[in-house]
């Protein structure tokens, strides 16, 4: 695996309490995505307006997979496991009891610069340096390319973050990057299930060896999770917490980025 240098800590320093509790604006909805996911305002205690999204428990469509009415509750839980980890790759996120159409989960809108940078399609063979080769595909008129993404830390941090969380839907437009370069995760209402789902554009440093300064993060997590964390548990039921708790202890074991599950797609549909 390719050294990668240590990189600081992003992070945004939002009106949280404005974000929980501030009445919302909607400005408009966001209609690619298949639950109500509203891009609303308010206004905080500076007098200024902020961006945010809004989802509402009332507007998640039912899974056959995940219990109804409970995708904005693992939306909080993954903001909450990124901030123990000290990564901060989740924009703020918190849960709302109240909101223009009832309870659900804000959070603070990220403008993306480029959400697509970081993931790329490219000829077979013409893989540049500096990133990392996914999967061999055709196009629809018979072209072969190759699945790819960058080579950085953030996206080490990120594939990490989505084994633990077990995240069955990273698409590379669920990656943003805003205009300071600071690379966000977004879109995790499907994450935290007791079984194997992983899926992921992230897979390139499958079975790799994680670097020793991200198991020294995860070590320091898992004296967290020892005992009950509240801010990620209550989010969560009983098998949940117990099945984030046991991919903690594997990560640790293998010491190495996992890999693909033999009985779940290995890739999100669309990817982009």
């Amino acid at each position: 695996m390719s050294a990668c240098k240590r990189l600081p800590t992003q992070a945004m320093t939002p009106d949280l309490t404005g974000l929980a509790t501030a009445d919302l604006t909607i400005n408009g909805r966001m209609r690619a995505a298949s639950n109500a996911t509203l891009h609303c305002s308010f206004t905080n205690a500076q007098g200024q307006n902020v961006d945010c999204i809004y989802k509402p428990v009332s507007g998640e469509r039912p899974l056959w997979d995940f219990p109804s009415g409970t995708l904005a509750h693992r939306e909080v839980a993954t903001y909450e496991l990124s901030q123990l980890l000290g990564w901060h790759l989740v924009p703020p996120t918190v849960w709302r009891d109240e909101g223009p159409a009832g309870p659900g989960m804000c959070q603070l809108w990220v403008s993306s610069a480029d959400d697509a940078g970081l993931v790329d399609v490219v000829p077979v063979g013409a893989v540049p340096t500096g990133w990392r080769h996914v999967i061999d595909a055709h196009t629809d008129d018979g072209s072969e390319v190759s699945l790819i993404h960058a080579d950085t830390e953030q996206l080490q941090r990120m594939a990490i973050l989505d084994a633990l969380a077990n995240n069955a839907d990273r698409k590379a437009g669920h990656i943003l990057v805003d205009s300071d370069n600071g690379v966000w995760a977004i879109d995790h209402g499907v994450t935290f299930s007791p079984d194997p789902k992983l899926r992921t554009v992230l897979w390139g440093w499958a079975h790799e060896p994680i670097d020793e300064h991200l198991l020294d993060d995860l070590e320091r997590l898992a004296g967290r999770l020892s005992g009950e964390v509240d801010s990620i548990d209550r989010w969560l039921d009983e098998q949940e917490r117990s099945s984030l708790r046991l991919r903690m202890e594997d990560l640790l074991r293998t010491r190495q980025f996992p890999g693909a599950h033999d009985e779940w797609p290995a890739l999100p549909w669309p990817v982009f």
